[in-house]
């Protein structure tokens, strides 16, 4: 089906869905997914699937949606995410105005990931329609699932394998947005929260102290030191380590004795959370002999596997071959930059058929004047489509 707007464009589904989804808040932090939740369940609703909902926080609650195949397994499974980072600053549009102008769409979530979501509802509910209506019958299942708290600690898609709504052999493809490429592989994320603790004393006297904040210092400079020896990966590149937090001190004149640190590890192969403690083990041990007197303890506050290629992956096959039948270009797998939850299900399962493909660049995500192209919208609802009749053999 297509759309007429005012300005007498011609808009596909895919297009005007996306729309509809950017004028609707679900900021994280903020807002949160609760209309998103209430608008998705009305546009499926009489279409034939099974729609579930789970609460995950309160009034946050993934959206499940399922189309029986003849098999029971694999499934194809669309993963989404409902909420978007907060507006910001420095808009010259309105963030939930779903602008359009010059072939792309504006608004926060354009591109992270409302139009993604949009090309899979719009597909998942022909899909739907056509099998009730008995003019298809798919071979596998497929299942739309829209999860809470992407933007945030993850915690949708966490719940979504707890109570077993994706299984270690299924097909999932999430909509991030890749800029027409297939993405597959990701680096590992080691978050940490270190802790030191020292000795207050007054400044003029800072042999009678322990400097934490000096301390905090040397097992920066321990850790960066070690992460610059570790081998780079052909795809994913060198382990990095950021310190994106600090914290600790009272006055210039008193020698602190707290400091604390929050650090990013990102780990590629060879290099994996083994290696990167055991480093961190290492700096810690030398900023207590350095600074005589303190204290340091760690916490891991996040911790999730990278991700590399599999070229035997089915999905992988059949999304390049879809691709290739909507657009001509032969792709091959490559890296996505951050972290996905179709990279979650890969690192907890240990399920090798995940990737990335959706419309949008994601140097544009995040940023004041978000946009996506609409052509690209178009294109990748028409892949989907050719994904599900190649793949799950709708007769």
């Amino acid at each position: 089906m297509r759309y007429q707007p005012e300005n007498g464009q011609e808009l596909c589904e895919a297009v005007r869905l996306a729309r509809d989804l950017i004028r609707i808040e679900s900021t994280n932090p903020g807002a949160g997914e609760g209309k998103m939740e209430a608008y998705i369940r009305d546009y499926l609703s009489g279409c034939g699937a099974l729609v579930q909902t789970q609460e995950v926080l309160p009034l946050r609650s993934n959206v499940i949606a399922t189309i029986e195949g003849a098999c029971k397994s694999p499934m194809l499974v669309f993963s989404c995410h409902m909420d978007t980072v907060v507006f910001g600053k420095d808009w010259s549009l309105d963030p939930l105005g779903g602008q359009m102008k010059e072939g792309r769409l504006y608004g926060r979530g354009a591109c992270d990931m409302k139009s993604g979501l949009a090309c899979a509802l719009t597909v998942f509910k022909k899909t739907a329609l056509a099998v009730q209506s008995g003019r298809i019958r798919l071979k596998y299942p497929l299942r739309l699932l829209c999860s809470v708290d992407e933007e945030g600690q993850m915690r949708g898609i966490t719940h979504a394998l707890c109570q077993d709504m994706v299984g270690e052999k299924d097909w999932v493809l999430d909509l991030e947005p890749t800029d027409g490429e297939i993405q597959m592989a990701h680096k590992g994320r080691l978050w940490l929260e270190i802790q030191v603790h020292g000795i207050t004393a007054h400044a003029s006297r800072p042999e009678q102290g322990a400097d934490a904040v000096a301390a905090a210092a040397e097992t920066i400079h321990e850790i960066r030191s070690v992460f610059q020896t570790f081998s780079r990966h052909e795809k994913l590149g060198r382990p990095t380590v950021t310190f994106g937090q600090i914290q600790g001190g009272y006055q210039p004149y008193v020698v602190p004795d707290e400091c604390r640190i929050w650090a990013d590890l990102r780990l590629t192969p060879p290099t994996d959370d083994r290696q990167a403690l055991k480093a961190v083990d290492q700096a810690v041990q030398t900023a207590m002999k350095q600074i005589p007197g303190v204290r340091i303890e760690y916490q891991i506050t996040g911790n999730r596997p990278y991700v590399e290629i599999n070229e035997q992956s089915v999905l992988l096959g059949h999304l390049q071959k879809a691709v290739c039948e909507v657009t001509g270009q032969n792709l091959e797998a490559g890296v996505f930059p951050g972290y996905t939850d179709s990279a979650v299900v890969s690192g907890l399962l240990g399920n090798r058929e995940c990737m990335s493909y959706g419309p949008g660049d994601l140097k544009y995500a995040h940023k004041p004047d978000e946009f996506v192209e609409m052509n690209d919208i178009e294109r990748c609802e028409r892949v989907l489509e050719a994904l599900i009749s190649r793949m799950l053999k709708a007769v």
